[in-house]
């Protein structure tokens, strides 16, 4: 085998700053595949609430003052 070669896999200069650039990658990836299901969340509680304000407002009588 080249030298080179040899050295690469003895060496293990940089493992670890590979090892936190797969992590973070992971994470990110994650992150980006579970924001759809956060968004639907989010926009299913909002429209909740909504609807709740909506539906606790009453119409004044208008002849009762």
């Amino acid at each position: 085998m080249p030298p080179i070669l040899l050295r690469l896999l003895r060496e293990d200069d940089g493992q670890d700053v590979v090892e936190y650039a797969l992590l973070t990658a992971t994470i990110g990836i994650a992150g980006v595949a579970s924001w759809p299901l956060v968004e639907v969340g989010i926009t299913f509680a909002y429209k909740s609430i909504n609807r709740r304000t909506q539906d606790a407002w009453v119409v004044p009588d208008p002849g009762s003052n």
